[in-house]
């Protein structure tokens, strides 16, 4: 299994290696300016969160990264890689409506990322089947899509964004679609899941609590052109169980700080 890298207590963040970073990046969209000389590191292993108001340019951020778009200004590399291919080779995206095939069963779909990798269905299947239960999906392999409740849809599409091992995860908005309880279950299943398989991840929200819960650093973006206004280190022990974590003091003392960078 992986392990988490960060850098050490005392320490600058900068001797920690950096598996995504942004500098002085800019991107235009005709006559809209979606971001403005940002600049961002992540380091391998980390959990970051971005928040920001609609139209900062959250999702075009990610797509950068994932080597989807190309800067207009700055530069944008993964493992120190800043060629597109290089960048989709590395990053798995998981865009905000999970996009399964409602032809396909449950299984797969969570394989259909290792089709597209070049393996038969047959040892695709055989390689996603297996982790059906760890991911609370057992039973489900041969349901449809439409067979399927919304927290098991977010379940199989990010089973399908893991399974082509891809060290970089990022994750747009992938709960905004469900109701305020399934959202709070899918919260802790998500920590959850990352520390049994950690990866770097970046993970976009709208939702406060959401960033802080599974976040090691939130950073806050501007309204657009977006710009880093705000960044802070989650100093919060894990394994985190939900309940006790949203109602600690310094989870409120974090998410008030949040707020206040959002002008909330």
């Amino acid at each position: 299994m992986a392990t988490r890298v960060q850098a050490p207590p005392g320490e600058p963040r900068s001797t920690a290696t950096a598996a995504l970073r942004l500098e002085g990046v800019g991107r235009r969209f005709d006559a809209v300016q979606a971001l403005d000389g940002l600049s961002l590191r992540v380091d391998e292993g980390e959990v970051l969160a971005v928040v920001g108001p609609s139209g900062c340019g959250k999702s075009t951020l990610l797509e950068l990264a994932a080597g989807l778009q190309e800067p207009d200004a700055g530069s944008v590399s993964v493992g120190g890689l800043a060629d597109a291919g290089a960048r989709r080779e590395r990053c798995a995206y998981m865009p905000q409506q999970d996009l399964l095939l409602p032809w396909r069963d449950a299984v797969g779909n969570a394989a259909l990322a290792l089709e597209c990798q070049g393996l038969g269905r047959r040892e695709a299947r055989g390689r996603a089947a297996p982790l059906f239960q760890r991911f609370g999906l057992a039973e489900f392999e041969r349901a449809l899509p439409a067979e399927l409740s919304g927290g098991m849809r977010q379940r199989v599409a990010f089973l399908r964004t893991l399974l082509p091992g891809r060290p970089v995860l990022l994750l747009d908005e992938p709960f905004a679609s469900l109701d305020s309880l399934t959202r709070a279950s899918m919260q802790s299943w998500l920590a959850d899941a990352l520390a049994a398989e950690p990866r770097t991840v970046v993970a976009v929200t709208h939702d406060v609590e959401e960033a802080l819960f599974l976040a090691d650093r939130v950073v806050v973006l501007s309204e657009r052109p977006g710009r880093v206004v705000e960044e802070f280190v989650v100093n919060l022990p894990r394994p985190r169980a939900r309940r006790e974590t949203v109602t600690d003091p310094s989870f409120a003392a974090l998410k008030a700080r949040a707020l206040e960078a959002l002008g909330c």
